[in-house]
């Protein structure tokens, strides 16, 4: 029997394994970034990537995916031309946080029905690529927790897009000292401008991020959702299409 929500994202700062959302800290760099500054810096270098369209219920996302991470990309990327993804929810959201799709057993899922837990029977090994970080607008892989899974691989189908918090010095050098993780410069100044989820770098696989659409992530993060952050009305992926080779 598969255990329920097996393809958690962890989200506590102070307490690694919790699943319970972080407290948003703003500052005063917050209200200050423009979205077109937010576009910007996520659109970084994606000209020439592989861009793939989400056409969801709330409207279109665009992705682009990282050659830096090509077991991912490639198994994305098969499963867009498999079709895998047409029809599938994001069954799991958190304002501030992520949304999260990709579970095979949301196609048709009931209502209330709890999701998380569903997989195609393979992982992906790990690629963890430095610049490649949890970014407001990354896109990433989810994966089974580290009592189970110590080489954090990822799985075959379940990913996650960062809606993310900005957060201040104080609280990076916080996030630092409790995980053990440096952070770069370029991180820095991501994470406390558009902002991002700092304490799963180096766990969890970044293969991309979103090019357009970050107000559709924002919508469907906000929707109203059931006590296992299940939104309340079904948000579908509709269809998943290569855009750009």
């Amino acid at each position: 029997m598969k255990k329920a929500m097996v393809y958690c994202i962890m989200l506590s700062v102070m307490v690694l394994s919790s699943c319970s959302s972080p407290k948003k800290v703003k500052t005063d760099k917050e209200s200050a970034t423009p979205e077109s500054t937010v576009q910007k810096t996520l659109n970084n270098n994606t000209d020439k990537m592989t861009q793939v369209l989400l056409k969801t219920t709330y409207g279109d996302i665009t992705i682009a995916l990282y050659d830096e991470t090509p077991e991912h990309k490639a198994n994305f990327l098969k499963l867009v031309n498999d079709h895998f993804y047409d029809g599938l929810l994001f069954h799991r959201i958190i304002q501030g946080f992520m949304i999260q799709g990709g579970d095979p057993d949301s196609k048709n899922a009931k209502p209330g029905q709890m999701l998380g837990s569903g997989d195609l029977g393979y992982t992906i090994p790990a690629e963890f690529v430095s610049g490649r970080f949890h970014k407001r607008g990354a896109v990433a892989a989810a994966r089974e927790g580290d009592q189970v899974n110590p080489q954090k691989a990822s799985s075959g189908s379940q990913f996650y897009i960062v809606d993310g918090t900005v957060y201040d010095n104080e609280k990076m050098n916080m996030i630092s000292q409790r995980t053990g993780i440096i952070f770069s410069p370029e991180q820095v100044e991501a994470y406390t401008t558009i902002g991002g989820a700092p304490w799963l770098d180096d766990n969890y696989t970044v293969f991309g991020e979103v090019v357009s659409g970050m107000d559709v992530v924002d919508k469907i993060a906000a929707q109203k959702k059931d006590r296992n952050d299940r939104p309340l009305e079904d948000i579908k992926i509709v269809s998943a299409k290569i855009v750009k080779k």
